[in-house]
């Protein structure tokens, strides 16, 4: 699933389009996650696009009179293709038309979404979300005092779009191994030195993976073709029987809300 570093690529790449007119926006199949609003999506036809921006894992596309907030879910990919192209591939579910190109939106297991809203942050997806990751809001006083009241682990917790946004099962197992914090120890139990490692970690590992146009597992390519190199990087997810880098243990994966977590046991307490 592409997780921030991914939407981040996504939208540098995409960021061509500011100050372009978006000629029309065809729907091919509104049967995504949400259904797509093809009536108001309808009208959006010769509108000047003032800004793209990211919050969260939600590309957001900036028009005079309403936002368009893009989903990739957990196969979506964008791709740019000049106007005269008659290339097409199966999942091309909406179509984007500029002037002198096309921008595609593909997505296999529909669980990406397209949503049109005149006020985005009180959209429901938008209005309970977390700081970035990457930001300065996001510290290690914010997150002591944050997870006093959690019981949850330490992975579920940076998961929760509600603490922190963007983190996903990657960057959650890279984090936590880099600030050699076990995936299974209760939240509420780091100490304020832990939670300065967490943040001091979760800053450098998502700025890095940004900087390396994030990580390509199966599905996730930038929106020129390229993939992202974040994936040499990794320590430990994907990495199950593998030698720890540090410390030469073999790394181990559990299940963790129906989801893989790899881990050192011996780096991470």
């Amino acid at each position: 699933m592409p997780e921030l570093p991914e939407v981040e690529t996504t939208k540098r790449a995409i960021a061509v389009f500011e100050g372009q007119v978006l000629k029309k926006i065809e729907v091919h199949n509104p049967n995504l996650r949400w259904a797509v609003d093809c009536k108001t999506i309808k009208t959006i036809n010769e509108a000047k696009i003032l800004s793209i921006t990211r919050r969260a894992k939600y590309i957001l596309i900036q028009l005079k009179n309403y936002c368009l907030i893009i989903h990739l879910g957990m196969t979506g990919t964008m791709r740019i293709l000049p106007i005269e192209s008659n290339a097409t591939r199966k999942h091309d579910h909406v179509v984007f038309y500029f002037a002198k190109h096309k921008l595609i939106f593909n997505d296999a297991r529909r669980f990406g979404s397209l949503h049109i809203t005149k006020s985005p942050s009180n959209h429901f997806l938008l209005s309970a979300l977390g700081p970035e990751p990457n930001q300065s809001d996001f510290n290690a006083d914010f997150l002591y005092q944050k997870i006093k009241t959690s019981n949850t682990h330490t992975k579920s917790f940076l998961m929760n779009q509600k603490n922190v946004v963007g983190i996903g099962n990657i960057y959650a197992c890279e984090i936590l191994f880099a600030a050699g914090i076990s995936p299974r120890r209760k939240i509420k139990y780091l100490t304020k030195k832990d939670c300065r490692a967490v943040v001091d970690q979760t800053h450098r590992i998502i700025n890095l993976a940004i900087e390396k146009g994030g990580t390509t597992l199966q599905d996730f390519y930038a929106p020129d073709g390229n993939k992202g190199y974040f994936k040499i990087e990794l320590n430990v997810y994907g990495r199950e029987h593998q030698e720890c880098r540090n410390c030469q243990n073999p790394i181990k994966r559990i299940i963790q809300n129906q989801r893989s977590t790899f881990f050192c046991k011996k780096c991470q307490n």
